[in-house]
């Protein structure tokens, strides 16, 4: 088991380590307002590249359309193999 001491030191690493995080806060929070306006340009571009992904929606095939595709593709294949005998 840990010693008291052990224990001691431990919570103060904590502590100490608490300490940091606050002081790193506060100079996050004070420049806030900067780091908005550096991240806005980012944001906007997320946005603009993820609506070309949702303006235009799939159209489905038929069933005839999927094996006529299929077919066509098969025959390729074939061409293609008998090409490098």
């Amino acid at each position: 088991m840990l010693s008291l001491m052990a224990i001691e030191s431990i919570i103060a690493l904590i502590d100490a380590e608490i300490a940091r995080l606050k002081e790193v806060r506060a100079l996050l929070s004070t420049t806030s307002s900067v780091a908005t306006r550096i991240a806005a340009p980012k944001a906007k571009k997320a946005k603009a590249a993820a609506a070309p992904k949702t303006r235009k929606k799939r159209r489905p095939l038929s069933p005839e359309a999927r094996k006529r595709i299929a077919e066509a593709q098969r025959k390729r294949w074939a061409a293609q193999k008998a090409k490098s005998k």
